[in-house]
């Protein structure tokens, strides 16, 4: 007989669950709140090769926070007598070129050598969150559990072309970390090409062909800069346009002044999908780099850049600390208001807030 006093709310015990959190990912997330950690520290994991603490690294690097500046420069200057050992290659092509999978096989083909590679892959940034909207990671699904490889999506953010604006002293950092291998993925939109030249040792232009994209690559600008073109995608019957485009591009490249490496840029084909011809593409890029060695352009090269990165820095910083003057954004306002009732032109009003 059933007790009328029972409540028919009784509470049973329920199936235990499994732990949600793995043992790694527990000491991740103990590592993650762990206090600020220090510069020395910081230093001593990267130049061990930790991973965790190089992606902390960059992470200070590429934030705005002017503490996580300070201690990131520190860590920079720490850094920089154990960089500069490495051969850092800027691989671009218009989007669906196949630059993830060209990278990922390219990568490891190096891995498979003993190299070490780093794959600092530029995203494009969501219009809405500023975040990295491809996701490198899950697109090289096989060189991300690479022990040899690291891989470091960053957002382009505002920054020109494309390319975030802390990539070359994520470089330094990568290097002190004994990656022997760069290479830096560009959107392939805009002037990324421009800067990421400015901080490789090797640039590499991706084509396809039978996609109309050979007038595309008739541009005197991205032609001028590249190392080598490497058309992909010669699979699936595409072999007889990918060797038609080989010609066109050859003679394209042949139009246009000597390089002052004395390199005469080649064009070979390669099918990243199937791993053919990678193997050619890592010896050209050999051939390259042993060549700007013995004429010195290597160095001389690096010098140029490192020159050019002052002056852009400088000029960052100028307009940074222009903008975020309190009595320049009063002014500017100003001007604002002037322009809008026609008081004054853009020259003249640029001129007076220069002035003051």
């Amino acid at each position: 007989m059933t007790d009328k006093n029972k409540s028919a709310l009784t509470e049973k015990d329920g199936v235990s669950q499994p732990e949600t959190t793995s043992k790694s990912s527990a000491e991740k997330i103990k590592f993650s709140r762990k206090k600020k950690t220090s510069t020395k520290e910081f230093v001593t994991e990267i130049l061990a090769g930790s991973i965790p603490f190089l992606s902390r690294a960059i992470t200070l690097v590429e934030s705005t926070n002017t503490k996580h500046q300070q201690q990131a420069n520190e860590i920079l200057e720490a850094c920089l007598p154990y960089a500069n050992k490495s051969t850092r290659i800027g691989i671009t092509g218009v989007p669906g070129v196949g630059k993830s999978t060209f990278i990922e096989s390219f990568g490891k083909h190096l891995t498979s050598l003993g190299k070490k590679v780093a794959v600092l892959a530029v995203d494009p940034s969501s219009s809405v969150n500023k975040g990295s909207i491809l996701g490198d990671k899950t697109r090289m699904e096989e060189l991300v559990t690479d022990k040899n490889a690291f891989i470091r999506p960053s957002p382009s953010g505002t920054s020109l072309g494309g390319v975030a604006q802390k990539t070359r002293e994520s470089i330094i950092l990568c290097e002190a970390a004994g990656f022997d291998t760069i290479v830096i993925e560009t959107v392939g939109v805009g002037q990324s090409e421009t800067v990421v030249h400015s901080m490789t040792d090797f640039f590499l232009l991706l084509k396809l062909a039978g996609a109309g994209d050979e007038l595309q690559g008739i541009k005197r600008g991205i032609i001028e800069m590249a190392d080598a073109i490497v058309i992909n995608k010669a699979d699936s019957g595409n072999e007889k346009n990918a060797k038609i485009a080989k010609v066109e591009f050859n003679r394209a490249l042949h139009l246009y002044p000597p390089k002052d490496s004395g390199w005469q840029p080649k064009v070979l084909l390669a099918s990243a999908l199937h791993h053919k011809g990678i193997d050619e593409v890592y010896n050209m890029i050999d051939e390259y780099i042993t060549s700007a060695k013995n004429t010195n352009y290597f160095q001389h090269k690096r010098n140029e850049q490192n020159k050019y990165w002052l002056l852009e820095t400088i000029n960052q910083q100028l307009k940074d600390n222009f903008y975020n003057n309190p009595t320049t954004k009063e002014l500017l306002n100003n001007e604002f208001s002037k322009l809008e009732s026609g008081k004054t032109t853009p020259f003249a009003a640029a001129n007076r807030l220069l002035k003051k």
